[in-house]
C-alpha cells in the first residue's frame, strides 16, 4: 500500500492486487509503534492505508498472482498472471508479498491469536508488563524475543523442542544469565489453554514424555516464516538462505523492474527489522526506484 501511495503521487497508472488486504498488520489487536498514529488496532491502521491509496484513485483487487513472465510482444514489459486468468502488464512490478508466519498447529493456537497468542514481540510485547510470559522456538528471534520481553514481562519462558539452538551464542549466554528468562529445553508444546485469552500451556517433554500445565498470559511463537519462495523460484527471483528475494539498497531484484519490499525482501544487503513502518518505508523506496526506472526505459523508447 505504500508502494501504491508513492506510484501514485509519481502520477504512474497503478494497481494493487493481494489475497488478503493487510497482511498479518490486520490481525494485530494494538499497534503502538507506527509514529503519529498511538494506540490503533492493526485492521483499523490498514484500514487507514487503505483510505489514504483509495484518495489517488488506486484500485486494489482481491485475486492472487499466479505467475510473472516478460510480454512476448514487448520484452520492456512485465505481466502478472492472476488466478481469476486475467493478466496484467506493466513497465515495473513491486513484490510486496510478506511472509506467513509458522505456526505450532497446536489446540487454541488459532482461536486464541491477538488475545495472547502473538506472532511479533516488539509488535505485541508492551501489552504484557508484569506478566508471565512464553517464547516458543530456538533461533535468534526467539532469544531476542526473549531478551526484549524480559524488560517488560514478570516471567519469560523460552521454550524449545530440542536440546541445543541456532541462535547465537552471545544472545544464548544473555538468556541464561538473565534470571527473569527460564529455558526450557526438550519440550514441545502440546495446547495453547485459554477461553476468552490465554491462560496456560500444556507442555511435554520429549525424552520422557511428562506433561505439565505451566500458567502463562502470552504466547509468542518464533518458530520462523515462510516466505513465497516457491513463486519467486518460478519467476527467476533470486532468493536469500531463508527463501527471501534478495534485494539491494533501492529494493530491485535480479530481475530489471522487479522490485521486492517488506517482510518477503531479504539478502545481504537488507537491515532485517521486520515492522510496519520499516516495510512502509521500504515500499516507498520501491517505488521511487521503480519510478526512475521507468523514466529511464521510456527516455530510451
Amino acid at each position: 500500500l505504500s508502494a501504491a501511495l508513492y506510484s501514485a503521487r509519481y502520477g504512474l497508472d497503478t494497481l494493487v492486487v493481494t489475497k488478503t488486504i493487510g497482511g498479518n498488520a490486520s490481525i494485530a489487536p494494538l499497534v503502538d509503534d507506527y509514529l503519529g498514529i498511538p494506540d490503533v488496532a492493526g485492521a483499523e491502521l490498514v484500514d487507514r492505508f487503505v483510505r489514504h491509496v483509495k484518495k489517488y484513485g488506486v484500485p486494489i483487487v482481491v485475486d492472487e498472482v499466479v505467475d510473472l513472465y516478460r510480454n512476448p510482444s514487448d520484452r520492456v514489459l512485465w505481466c502478472v498472471k492472476l488466478r481469476s486468468r486475467r493478466d496484467v502488464c506493466a513497465y515495473a512490478v513491486i513484490l510486496a508479498m510478506g511472509n506467513e508466519k509458522r505456526k505450532l498447529g497446536v489446540p487454541g493456537e488459532d482461536s486464541l491469536v491477538g488475545r495472547g497468542v502473538s506472532y511479533c514481540a516488539t509488535c505485541d510485547g508492551p501489552l504484557f508488563k508484569d506478566k508471565v510470559v512464553a517464547v516458543i522456538g530456538g533461533g535468534n528471534s526467539a532469544f531476542t524475543s526473549a531478551l526484549y520481553l524480559s524488560n517488560i514481562a514478570s516471567r519469560v519462558y523460552l521454550i524449545h523442542r530440542r536440546e541445543s539452538f541456532r541462535a547465537f551464542n552471545t544472545y544464548i549466554e544473555a538468556a541464561r544469565k538473565n534470571p527473569k528468562i527460564e529455558i526450557l529445553t526438550n519440550t514441545i508444546v502440546k495446547e495453547i489453554i485459554g477461553r476468552e485469552k490465554v491462560e496456560a500451556l500444556r507442555i511435554a517433554n520429549t525424552k520422557t514424555s511428562e506433561e505439565r500445565i505451566i500458567e502463562v498470559n502470552g504466547v509468542f511463537v518464533e518458530i520462523g516464516t515462510n516466505p513465497p519462495v516457491e513463486f519467486f523460484r518460478k519467476v527467476g527471483v533470486e532468493v536469500d538462505e531463508e527463501g527471501k528475494a534478495v534485494v539491494n539498497t533501492d529494493m530491485s531484484t535480479n530481475l530489471p523492474g522487479v522490485y521486492a519490499a517488506g517482510d518477503a525482501a531479504g539478502g545481504p544487503r537488507k537491515y532485517k527489522f521486520e515492522q510496519i513502518i520499516t516495510a512502509a518505508a521500504e515500499g516507498a523506496i520501491a517505488a521511487d526506484a521503480a519510478a526512475k526506472y521507468i523514466i529511464n526505459i521510456k527516455s530510451q523508447r
